[in-house]
């Protein structure tokens, strides 16, 4: 590889875009040239000839003059600095107005020798500032005037350290972790619901104990068939999926004078899930979508339309144009770059006309979104009455798809010409590319992070936590050029402060938790820096090694989330029976021999039941079986210091299909798979709540986070 031009390795410092990183075998990789070039032209910048990155050089320049302040500040407590930029020799006089309404004066300036900038013939010249220190947490404005001239920007006061919420005290709490379409009652229209949910937090909280229940990300698809299946490819991260909808829970259902009719359509939907094994959200959907146009339909009390327009107003304009994006779905695809060009932008002239001509298609999204706001607030409360001391806990996912309603909304936030993914690593030897169009850090400062706010205050707002899939992606992303190998892309950096001092901030309003999945390749400060700020990681059993052999319990981490498998592994009875490695290999995913992975696999299985005998967990002798095995893996999560345990549904009925097989699409029914039993028969949630096996791993769980004296008095001593 040729060396790269000194103007060009110059022009992605600034941008923050990495020459080399090292993979996962810590061998240092060099970036070519035309990757470097595609990503700066995802971010606005032409640099394929040497003029192009002088003047792109020139052009950054002096934007940074150009600008009196920073478009976005943040603190966390600590002396904060910042600059601000006025005709040289100036007064520059600077102001704070707090999210209350108050106003600081005691901005204190320092010295700043930065020499002045010519711009266009007027000097420009650079000042210090230090902000006060006990500011109080929130968003805030920075003011700036100098003469005649007046501007402000963000001030975002996070805090220094999030930690646990109050209620969950110094110890340790446990839950179930789950994917929500697979957990289907007798109630449901074949695929799990929000009333679901609620129901299977009570069993846990109220029979065993848990704290929590972990939930796949509930991110709105689109509304059009083929429905996307994973959840981690959204329509839209800021709504939810009308899919989860329990439709007999909503208020006006009482009144709806065809209620036979509903109900004939809940029928039709479940004998049509009982003739597959695979997940159908379209027949689902179609069945639910019937029913609750019915519903909307129905006249509302007055206080209901206050509580509707209370909702409409607290949500404004990312609702409206969310709606406006799924009524347009429905009648010109899913795919906005194949509109017209007048609906293209959520600005562009024909929206308006539109959204005036098929107002009860959009009131119909807006209103679904409603529904969903009281049922995701009805299953946390429920949660929380049933004695857990979190509740539900979301999931976010990384990014969008790159023709939905958020990347048609937020496109002036959003790359274009790149998606974000993973390069290679142990477990994905080929590199991940996800689709989804990445943030632009350049953009998302200049909107003072407003799009990235609104996101989180809403997986926060009915939930006592939030995982965060890949949180190294608000560090540096694995950005990838549109039409090459994930291999063939390069990380670009995050303001990791801001958007981790968000994160804290709404968490510390929420009283919630947060997790963050760190799993992959992970530069190792980044897992000390969440560990300052009071963000948990996540431990999978099977990642915890030491130079190839189980990491000891007692050298986990303590703040972590740990489990013993992940919904990207078979469940862990499949897993130990190597199901990962045979599925891998079907699918063409292996970069290894099948016989070399098969022989690592069971080497790897071979030392872990070394070690739960070695601790006490598993007798010496026998060959333990798959439900022993299992039993004592979470009995030895107990073992670790790991604040939050938990347990995935699947284990705890003897599951062995896993949910998802990263490096595929249609080759394997990802996100498809309904709950079952260890004989492959689904399992309904009823189920769960008589059996046994259920049962004693919650059990389990309730012993290993239960206080020492309250497991001496249990007999259980030589547990955790």
């Amino acid at each position: 590889m040729t060396e790269l031009a000194g103007s060009l390795v110059e022009l992605v410092r600034r941008f923050g875009i990495a020459t080399e990183y090292a993979d996962w075998t810590g061998r240092q990789v060099r970036v070519s040239e035309s990757t470097l070039v595609a990503v700066l032209a995802a971010l606005g910048v032409s640099a394929r000839t040497e003029e192009q990155r002088d003047a792109a050089l020139a052009a950054q320049l002096r934007a940074y003059w150009s600008r009196p302040l920073p478009p976005t500040i943040v603190g966390r407590g600590e002396q904060t600095s910042f600059w601000a930029h006025v005709t040289h020799g100036a007064p520059a006089e600077v102001w704070l107005r707090l999210e209350d309404g108050t106003e600081r004066t005691d901005v204190a300036q320092v010295d700043n020798f930065t020499p002045p900038f010519d711009l266009d013939g007027r000097w420009i010249g650079e000042a210090s500032f230090v902000l006060p220190h006990d500011l109080p947490l929130g968003y805030h404005r920075v003011h700036l005037r100098s003469g005649d001239y007046q501007t402000s920007s963000a001030l975002i006061v996070a805090p220094d350290w999030l930690g646990l919420p109050k209620r969950l005290g110094t110890g340790r709490a446990w839950g179930l972790s789950t994917q929500l379409y697979s957990v289907r009652s007798r109630q449901s229209w074949g695929i799990g619901d929000l009333t679901d949910l609620a129901d299977l937090a009570l069993w846990s909280a109220s029979q065993h104990g848990a704290d929590y229940v972990l939930v796949n990300p509930l991110h709105a698809a689109a509304p059009t068939t083929p429905m996307e299946p994973s959840p981690y490819l959204p329509t839209s991260r800021r709504f939810v999926n009308p899919l989860y909808l329990r439709v007999e829970a909503i208020p006006e259902f009482t009144d709806l004078p065809k209620r036979g009719r509903v109900r004939r359509l809940r029928a039709r939907a479940r004998e049509r899930a009982e003739d597959l094994d695979t997940i159908d959200r379209d027949s689902a959907w179609a069945a639910k979508r019937e029913a609750l146009k019915l519903i909307h339909g129905v006249p509302r009390s007055a206080g209901r339309e206050l509580a509707y327009a209370a909702f409409r107003a607290r949500e404004g304009r990312a609702l409206d144009d969310f709606a406006t994006w799924c009524a347009l779905a429905e009648r010109h695809g899913d795919d906005w770059h194949g509109w017209p060009t007048s609906l293209r932008h959520p600005d562009a002239e024909g929206v308006g006309e539109f959204v005036d001509k098929y107002a009860d298609a959009v009131d119909f999204h807006r209103w679904l979104q409603w529904q969903l706001d009281e049922q995701l607030a009805a299953a946390q409360s429920h949660a929380v009455r049933a004695g857990m001391s979190l509740g539900i806990m979301g999931d976010l996912a990384v990014g969008v798809h790159p023709n939905g309603a958020d990347a048609w909304a937020l496109q002036d936030a959003l790359a274009s010409g790149v998606t974000a993914g993973a390069p290679p690593d142990e477990f994905n030897q080929l590199g991940q590319n996800w689709s989804q169009p990445p943030w632009r850090p350049d953009r998302l400062d200049e909107q003072e992070y407003r799009p990235f706010r609104s996101l989180i205050q809403a997986v926060l707002r009915h939930a006592g936590g939030v995982r965060i899939d890949h949180i190294m992606g608000m560090f540096r992303l694995w950005w990838i050029p549109d039409g090459v190998a994930p291999t063939e892309g390069t990380y670009v950096r995050y303001d990791h402060e801001a958007m981790i001092g968000i994160v804290a901030l709404e968490a510390h309003r929420a009283g919630a938790v947060v997790v963050g999945e760190d799993l992959g390749t992970v530069e190792p400060w980044v897992r000390d820096y969440l560990m300052s700020r009071g963000l948990l990681g996540t431990s999978i059993l099977w990642f915890e090694l030491a130079q190839g052999a189980p990491l000891a319990a007692e050298r986990w981490r303590e703040y972590c989330l740990s489990s013993v498998t992940t919904h990207d592994l078979p469940p862990t009875a499949g897993y130990l029976a190597g199901d990962h490695v045979r599925l891998r290999e079907a699918l063409g995913l292996l970069t290894r021999p099948v016989d070399t992975e098969l022989e690592s696999d069971r080497a790897e299985r071979a030392a872990w039941i070394a070690e739960l005998r070695r601790v006490g967990l598993l007798a010496a002798g026998a060959e333990p079986s798959a439900d022993e095995t299992v039993l004592a893996l979470y009995r030895y999560l107990g073992r670790t210091p790991s604040r939050l345990l938990a347990v995935a549904l699947t284990d705890a009925v003897g599951d062995r299909r896993t949910q998802n097989q990263p490096g595929t699409t249609d080759e394997y029914p990802n996100w498809r798979v309904p709950l079952t039993g260890p004989d492959g028969r689904p399992m309904l949630l009823e189920d769960i709540f008589s059996d046994p096996r259920a049962a004693t791993l919650a059990e389990a769980m309730r012993v290993n986070t239960a206080p020492a004296a309250v497991r001496r008095r249990s007999g259980c001593a030589a547990e955790p």
